[in-house]
């Protein structure tokens, strides 16, 4: 009778942007297993060959017989060439049993673990809705592996073997008419700067928070630092089991990726999209003066200000960060019944410029997990406040990014990417070129924020002063025109989060940059020096 044996393809390489070879493979082997034709054997012997007790090779026989009594499953899984060197001549005293040869992957670096992601074998539920896989094979976990797993796995060949009456192999089944070769996966080029995203990491070592720069003119990702990560070449292998656990355990959450799925409030780096949408509306000029009295004079006081001019216009409010200001802002767009008949209406035009400047929503980068954020719309507030009696005087906090409001990194450094570009944006990116295959097109078309192109350039120049004389000192370089803007966003749950986005040069911008790190207190302390060397 005849058997199927797979020949498995090499999975694509992936390289970073300048091409450096990131992931490679290596070979491993897995013993296989056909329940139905284990004769007795000496158990003993096997197990000290494959390096397993006894209690696990009749929990593993177990389960393969309730898999399935005909059809190979993995017994012992990705041993090493010198692991499996012992057993391939000894390997025929042990009918039902063979080898199985195996790509691994191996990392040529120990950075970006978020970005790459890791390579498993197959769940019960994966087996069951996907029937491309079999028990014991491989599939993509997290970052690139998961996402495009279609195109890196290629497709693996199938050899059918034909088998005497003893049971050995002959030779293959009808001279091989029915074979099929492996097809080798596709390799990636990443968006992502090695060396930039290896340097982010060192940055960010024993903090948490994360890292993302951009190229405002394609949205590709230049770096996006996820921290505390961990090295790559610990899910490799026979260990990966015990190391995911170890990782999985672990307090400070490595395996977490920060940059797209934490949730913070994004505080004063939020002030721009504030700015865009009164200018927008018609409810400030650039020139509009607002006063401020260490604080926000119409609601006694609250939010708290630092201490600078005042009254004082757009550019100078965005320099030094004045919380008055967009809340006299905010006021003037909720409260006055001139531009919308209900505080509902005013609110939820205030949302959709929200979410067309990216936020509210996915952006849609081709990682898996990525989380929307939150922008509050005037139901959530009709609901709170159980009527329709609320105003911007009860939402205040929403002006100057706190309150309800929360953005993931991704999305702070697409805002810096978006008044880099003034007005419109690519959705971010991690994967630049696959070989032998078009990217979607989602990653390459323009996205209009929908507000003018004017309003940008009063915007960028708030940003520059910031830098040159504002709450953003720290990015001032002698040869590069920064823009910057930080953040210090208020933590219930401890000390302060410190926050910066920031663009380089002022015309025809090379990098949009956001920094976020937790519970490190003002923005210009902690995440402007990291905005900065990055």
């Amino acid at each position: 009778y005849k058997r199927q044996s797979y020949d498995y393809p090499e999975r694509g390489y992936i390289y970073d942007r300048n091409g450096k070879l990131l992931v490679t493979n290596q070979s491993a082997y897995d013993i296989m297993v056909v329940p139905r034709e284990v004769k007795a054997l000496d158990t003993l012997e096997f197990c000290s060959l494959v390096g397993i007790d006894i209690a696990r090779f009749r929990e593993t026989l177990a389960k393969a017989k309730t898999y399935s009594y005909r059809k190979p499953s993995v017994f012992v899984s990705q041993l090493s060439k010198e692991e499996y060197a012992p057993l391939q001549e000894k390997l025929r005293k042990f009918p039902g049993f063979f080898m199985q040869k195996r790509l691994l992957r191996h990392y040529e670096t120990f950075a970006g673990a978020n970005v790459l992601g890791y390579i498993s074998e197959v769940n019960d539920w994966e087996l069951k809705n996907n029937p491309y896989y079999l028990a014991g094979e491989i599939i993509g976990r997290q970052g690139v592996e998961k996402q495009y797993e279609d195109f890196l796995r290629g497709k693996k060949g199938v050899r059918y073997l034909q088998k005497d009456k003893f049971n050995r192999v002959i030779g293959s089944y009808k001279n091989g008419i029915y074979d099929t070769l492996p097809t080798a996966g596709k390799s990636l080029e990443l968006t992502i700067d090695n060396d930039l995203q290896s340097y982010g990491e060192i940055l960010m070592q024993c903090k948490r928070g994360s890292i993302v720069a951009i190229e405002p003119k394609t949205g590709e990702i230049l770096a996006l630092v996820s921290a505390p990560s961990y090295d790559p070449n610990l899910l490799v292998g026979r260990k990966r089991g015990k190391n995911y656990a170890m990782l999985e355990e672990d307090p400070t959450k490595p395996l977490f990726d920060r940059s797209i799925m934490a949730m913070y409030p994004p505080g004063s780096t939020f002030k721009p999209t504030q700015g865009l949408i009164f200018l927008q509306e018609g409810v400030i000029t650039p020139d509009k003066l607002y006063t401020c009295a260490r604080g926000y004079p119409y609601h006694g006081g609250k939010p708290a200000c630092h201490g600078h001019g005042s009254p004082l216009a757009l550019i100078p409010a965005i320099a030094t960060s004045c919380n008055s200001y967009f809340c006299w802002g905010l006021h003037d767009m909720l409260d006055s019944r001139r531009r919308y008949p209900t505080v509902q209406e005013a609110l939820d035009k205030w949302k959709d410029y929200m979410v067309a400047q990216g936020y509210g929503y996915q952006l849609g980068i081709d990682l898996p997990g990525e989380k929307r954020g939150y922008i509050p719309n005037s139901k959530v507030y009709d609901k709170v406040y159980k009527s329709a009696r609320w105003n911007s005087s009860t939402i205040i906090s929403i002006a100057i990014g706190q309150g309800e409001v929360l953005a993931t990194p991704l999305q702070i450094c697409n805002l810096a990417a978006t008044i880099a570009n003034r007005g419109y944006y690519i959705v971010p990116h991690v994967v630049r070129k696959i070989e032998n295959a078009q990217l979607d097109s989602i990653y390459t078309h323009r996205k209009y924020t929908g507000i003018d192109q004017e309003h940008y350039r009063v915007i960028a120049q708030g940003m520059r002063m910031a830098v040159v004389g504002g709450t953003c000192r720290g990015l001032n370089m002698r040869d590069v025109e920064v823009c910057g803007k930080t953040g210090t966003a208020e933590n219930p749950h401890g000390k302060d989060h410190s926050a910066c986005m920031a663009f380089a040069p002022y015309n025809e911008p090379k990098v949009a940059i956001a920094v976020y790190v937790e519970n490190a207190g003002f923005g210009a302390r902690m995440a402007v020096p990291l905005a900065r060397v990055m």
